[in-house]
């Protein structure tokens, strides 16, 4: 059973699904691998909006959460995307069935139960659009105590982490120049593909410095523009990004955390030949807006960062210092580019007005040389043009 393509499929809760299955604890490695059809076996609480939406993306018939979807922390907007897009979705199966199913196995979803042939595997409760949007009110009815937690954090990380965040950072030396080009930072986050491209006549015009935070290098790619710089753990990035020729710039802590370096020795790559290390605090995305700045961008333009409580938690997070200082700090350098996409909902393109205009020319002239007067015109001007010959042939 497949989704339909250009539009979304409703399951039926009830209906049986059946399809090979996908297995991964990290949600973000395993859509890399899914293909339209497939069932995603995840074990992700509060799923979040830009998971989902790759999971849909993706083309799942199912998705079987061995955790709970929606666990009343927030109003996470993961598990209505995946609904309304078409796939089925299962909660509370418990983490033991991504031990029982192996990847590629043939398994049968049969309301809340999953089989693999006459097996029983687990059995949870389906999400249907309704419950869901009950748990979603009862998850804004409760987030005044998430709020408090969430301030709480962030003000203890400010006051741990304001004065280092503002000391001068020892910028690796890339062979990308910042001289007089803004920079594009492109990060996963909420609505980034749309937005990203929406900036496609702005990144022409301007030629800004692209940098790719992790997964943001290949949403450049599939939008055929290549990334000047490449930041992050590399833990979501594609073959085909590592490869493009960018500058390559792994994030490292303060206190030595480097996550993700694994993932580059198992590449073959090696510190400061085949990539450079930036050591800053705070997330990626954040360390990408101030290479660009310390490297003397007149403007940073941001897609897909994560700037509130929501989306801050959706990541992970439980606080946002680290986002705030940065903006802080760079100050009217800074433009978010979230949600431009909506500036041209409805706007009239000028390819759009040519080609309505080139239409009315089109008409009228049809118009005009099938009416009777043209055709005396023409007549006309074939009987002069006949006249004119026949005078010079006679001289």
């Amino acid at each position: 059973m497949k989704p339909m393509k250009g539009k979304s499929q409703k399951t039926k809760v009830g209906s049986e699904i059946s399809g090979n299955a996908r297995v991964d604890r990290r949600t973000k490695d395993l859509v890399k691998r899914l293909k339209p059809g497939e069932i995603a076996i995840i074990d992700h609480p509060d799923l979040d909006r830009v998971a989902a939406d790759a999971l849909v993306a993706a083309g799942v018939v199912a998705v079987l959460n061995a955790s709970a979807s929606i666990t009343g922390r927030y109003p996470n907007g993961g598990p209505i995307r995946v609904v309304r897009g078409g796939a089925l979705l299962i909660d509370g199966l418990g983490g033991d069935l991504l031990e029982k199913v192996s990847e590629g196995d043939e398994l049968r979803v049969v309301g809340g139960e999953v089989w693999r042939g006459t097996e029983l595997l687990a059995s949870g409760a389906p999400l249907e659009e309704a419950r869901i949007l009950e748990e979603m009110e009862r998850a804004r009815a409760n987030i005044g105590f998430e709020l408090e937690r969430f301030a709480a954090n962030t003000l203890e990380y400010i006051q741990s982490e304001a004065r280092v965040m503002f000391d001068p950072l020892d910028i690796p030396v890339l062979k990308t120049s910042f001289d007089g080009r803004h920079a594009l930072v492109v990060v996963r986050g909420h609505d980034y593909q749309k937005d990203l491209a929406a900036l496609k006549p702005y990144i022409r015009e301007y030629v800004p410095v692209l940098i790719g935070v992790d997964g943001g290098a290949d949403a450049l790619l599939d939008l055929g523009f290549k990334p000047d710089i490449i930041l992050g753990d590399f833990d979501s990035l594609s073959e085909r990004a590592l490869r493009c020729g960018a500058d390559l710039v792994h994030h490292v802590h303060l206190d030595g955390r480097a996550p993700g370096r694994e993932n580059l020795e198992a590449w073959g790559l090696r510190a400061g030949s085949d990539y450079q290390e930036f050591v800053a605090d705070g997330m990626s995305e954040d360390v990408a807006m101030l290479l660009a700045y310390e490297s003397g961008s007149p403007l940073i333009v941001a897609v897909g960062t994560h700037a509130t409580m929501v989306e801050m938690l959706d990541k992970g997070r439980r606080g946002m210092a680290s986002t705030f200082l940065t903006r802080l700090r760079l100050g009217p350098v800074l433009v978010d580019a979230k949600g431009v996409n909506r500036l041209y909902e409805g706007r009239v393109r000028r390819r759009d007005l040519i080609a309505l205009v080139v239409a009315a020319l089109f008409a009228m002239i049809v118009v005009t040389v099938v009416s009777e007067p043209m055709h005396v015109f023409l007549d006309g001007i074939r009987v002069t043009l006949e006249d004119l010959w026949y005078t010079l042939s006679r001289q």
